[in-house]
């Protein structure tokens, strides 16, 4: 743990100048309190940094929840033994999964499944209440529900430290959270010009507390989040489905994890009541249990949180990225995703160069990193990978 300045704690071992300049600016706006946690998977990001934790009085930046509203990973424990995997055909699966989700951004359900109805039917009802129309935003958002996306949201199917079998993903609110989030984006810089406020980055616009375009921004943003939690259920329970196939009986839950790590939620720190926007990073309050995943190819992790004040009862969400896509795509080959791929079951595809694991923080020094922040119960290996190009 650093103080870098007397409104920013650091816990990022790696960074960059660029990623630290960003997040000092970010701590510097006069409604941070008490200060901004930087966690140790910290990267540059859309106006704050990802991996970056902003508790604000009475406003919200929309650009530092991030335009992704509500992603976060989703993780189930089976009744099966890696054993018993590897001795299917892992490529079948593989190519299950991939039939059962949507993949890739603009991707989404021809039609909707009997699982997907009642959690839609639970999503209208939810927009109705807060006073909206989600298809204002997007008109086939029902048909979003239950689709992965692209970038680094994954589907996994990985063993633990005792070679137990485990269903894991990585999504959020798909193409109806961006355009909410884009929206109210463009509100809070609209505001920032109409009452002549000068900002250091137009994506450090903010929302004020008892303006209606704040109600409305809480509102639309909290369905959005319920939407991304949601989406994971529904993708999971399709998951299940493709795995029971292919083991011959039907899935035993024995342990499930769903959490957010782009959201906002009214807290109490430091004996005042603040709007946390986690743009990049998990709750970690004493006890709660969260989900840390590696890249496409190294390991991800089952944790339970410590609880420490200083990091606003928060841990890192993942290994950050060390390249930015571009020169992720400039400085890695083909070749070495096979290599860093070995052994894991994946789409062979020059797609994910980008993703590749070379491109991201080592995950284990970000762990490290994250010590007294949350304490580690699970180590997950992938056996078999889906991802959307």
């Amino acid at each position: 743990m650093e103080h870098v300045t007397k409104r920013l704690i650091s816990w990022a071992s790696l960074i960059d100048a660029k990623t630290l300049d960003q997040a000092r600016t970010t701590a510097e706006m006069p409604f941070v309190y008490p200060h901004l946690a930087l966690m140790p998977d910290a990267h540059l990001g859309k106006g704050a940094t990802v991996g970056s934790v902003i508790p604000t009085l009475r406003a919200i930046i929309p650009a530092a929840v991030g335009v992704d509203i509500g992603c976060g990973m989703i993780a189930v424990r089976t009744q099966f033994a890696r054993e018993q995997l590897i001795r299917r055909d892992l490529a079948a699966l593989r190519e299950a999964i991939e039939r059962a989700v949507p993949l890739s951004a603009g991707h989404y359900n021809r039609k909707i499944v009997a699982t997907a109805a009642p959690r839609i039917a639970e999503l209208e009802e939810l927009a109705e209440a807060k006073g909206f129309d989600p298809s204002d935003y997007a008109g086939h958002w029902r048909h979003q529900l239950g689709s992965l996306g692209s970038g680094n949201h994954f589907i996994e199917v990985s063993a633990d430290e005792e070679d137990r079998v485990w269903m894991f993903l990585h999504s959020g609110s798909r193409g109806v959270g961006n355009k909410i989030a884009q929206h109210h984006i463009r509100a809070a810089q609209r505001l920032a010009k109409q009452w002549w406020i000068e900002l250091p980055d137009p994506d450090l616009a903010y929302l004020v507390e008892g303006t209606p375009e704040f109600t409305r921004y809480i509102a639309e943003l909290r369905w959005a989040q319920h939407f991304a939690l949601l989406n994971r259920e529904e993708m999971m329970d399709r998951v299940s489905r493709q795995l029971a196939e292919a083991m011959g009986e039907e899935v035993e839950e024995q342990e499930r994890i769903n959490c957010h790590h782009n959201f906002t939620e009214s807290e109490v720190h430091y004996g005042k009541r603040v709007w946390v926007s986690r743009k990049g990073a998990i709750q970690a309050d004493e006890g709660r249990l969260g989900l840390i995943p590696g890249s496409m190819g190294t390991a991800s992790y089952v944790v339970r949180g410590r609880g420490f004040a200083p990091s606003l009862n928060s841990s890192p969400h993942g290994a950050g990225r060390e390249y930015s896509r571009t020169a992720a795509r400039k400085t890695f080959t083909h070749a070495q995703l096979r290599e860093a791929m070995a052994g894991i079951e994946y789409r062979d595809t020059d797609a994910f160069i980008d993703e590749i694991p070379q491109a991201y923080k080592p995950i284990d020094l970000v762990m490290e990193d994250a010590g007294e922040l949350v304490e580690v119960l699970h180590t997950l290996r992938q056996i078999v990978n889906v991802k959307g190009d």
